[in-house]
C-alpha cells in the first residue's frame, strides 16, 4: 500500500466553451500528500482549487491525469474513494429541512454507524461546535454562520481518513475558530490527512504541514512555511507606531511602492521587497517623520509569499 493519503499526476481539467478559448481550470497539477498531514491549497480567486477539490472527491472527471485517493483512483473506483472522505465544499448544503441533529444523525448513518454510537457522537458534536441549542431546529432556520458549523460538524461525526475542507471557517466566531484549529490538529495527529484551502492565511500559515499554492490552474510554489519564505526571499514587514500619525505619511509609504500597506489609527504596516542593507535606511527614514514609539522589522509572512508569488506580471 502507498504510504500517500493523496497522490495527483499530471491532472487538468479542462472547461470547453462554444465559440471560445477552452479554459484550463487544473492545468497539470502533481503532488503527494502523506497521511496524517494537513495540506493547504490555497490561490486566488479563479486559481482552480475548488475544480481541483470536485475532481479529488469524484464530482467532477478529469480531462486528463490521474489522482488517487488512499489508494483508489478517482475515476476508476469512485465508491471505494467515497467511502474514504468526508468534505465540506463551500456550496454544500446542510439538508435545509432536516433538524440539526438529524443533519447529523443521517450523515452518521449514511457512513455505516449504528443508531446508539450516531446519537453519541452527535451530542458530542453538538457540544463541541456549539450548536446544542439548536439541535432540533431545522437547518433552513439558522444564520449562514451556524448552517456552517452544521456542516463542518458533520466531518466529527465519521472517521474517513481523508477529510477535505473548503473554507471552513467562514461564518465563525474567533473563538469557535480557534477551538475548530485545535480539533483539526487533535484529527490529524489520530492520522487522519486533512486537505483544506482558505483566504484567510493566517489559519494556513498556523495550522498546515505543507502547502501548495495555485494561480491559474498551474502550481507555482509548493513547501512547508520555510521552503516557501525562501522563494520570496527579500520581503519584509516593517510596522511603525508613532505618538501621532505624521500628515504626510501615506504618500511616504506609497513611494516605498509595498506589496501590501495598512494605515490604522496611529501605525502603519508595510511589506516591501527590497535589499537587505537598504532595509533599515527605509526604517531610518520613515522614522524622521515623527516620535515613533513602536518599530518592528521581521521576515516575509504567508501573505507576503502569496501576494509576491500570485501578482500579475
Amino acid at each position: 500500500m502507498s504510504n500517500f493519503a493523496l497522490e495527483v499526476e499530471n491532472l487538468a481539467k479542462v472547461y470547453e466553451r462554444r465559440g471560445q478559448p477552452p479554459v484550463r481550470a487544473v492545468d497539470g497539477i502533481s503532488f503527494s500528500v502523506p497521511r496524517g498531514e494537513i495540506f493547504g491549497l490555497l490561490g486566488p480567486n479563479g486559481a482552480g482549487k475548488t475544480t481541483l477539490l470536485k475532481v479529488l472527491t469524484t464530482l467532477l472527471r478529469p480531462t486528463s491525469g490521474a489522482a488517487r485517493i488512499e489508494g483508489f483512483d478517482v475515476v476508476a473506483r469512485p465508491l471505494e474513494v467515497r467511502k474514504r472522505i468526508s468534505m465540506v465544499l463551500q456550496e454544500t448544503a446542510a439538508e435545509l429541512f432536516l433538524s440539526v441533529r438529524d443533519n447529523l444523525l443521517t450523515f452518521a448513518r449514511f457512513h455505516g454507524l449504528d443508531s446508539r454510537e450516531a446519537r453519541r457522537r452527535a451530542d458530542t458534536v453538538m457540544e463541541k461546535f456549539q450548536i446544542t441549542s439548536y439541535a432540533e431546529q431545522k437547518v433552513q432556520d439558522l444564520s449562514g454562520g451556524s448552517r456552517r458549523r452544521v456542516q463542518v460538524s458533520k466531518v466529527f461525526m465519521i472517521e474517513t481518513p481523508v477529510v477535505f475542507l473548503d473554507e471552513f471557517s467562514t461564518g465563525m466566531d474567533p473563538i469557535l475558530k480557534r477551538a475548530v484549529m485545535g480539533y483539526l490538529r487533535e484529527e490529524a495527529a489520530k492520522g487522519r490527512t486533512i486537505v483544506l484551502t482558505t483566504q484567510i492565511l493566517s489559519e494556513a500559515e498556523e495550522l498546515c504541514d505543507d502547502i501548495l499554492i495555485m494561480n491559474r490552474g498551474k502550481q507555482v510554489a509548493r513547501g512547508d512555511l520555510n521552503a516557501l519564505k525562501l522563494l520570496s526571499a527579500g520581503v519584509y514587514e516593517i510596522s511603525l507606531t508613532f505618538d501621532k500619525l505624521p500628515e504626510t505619511i501615506a504618500s511616504d509609504v506609497a513611494r516605498l511602492a509595498p506589496l501590501r500597506s495598512h494605515i490604522d489609527d496611529n501605525s502603519i504596516e508595510i511589506a516591501l521587497k527590497a535589499e537587505e542593507e537598504n532595509i533599515l535606511d527605509i526604517v531610518s527614514g520613515l522614522s524622521k517623520k515623527g516620535r515613533v514609539l513602536r518599530v518592528e522589522v521581521s521576515g516575509a509572512s504567508l501573505e507576503d509569499i502569496f501576494v509576491e508569488l500570485t501578482k500579475e506580471k
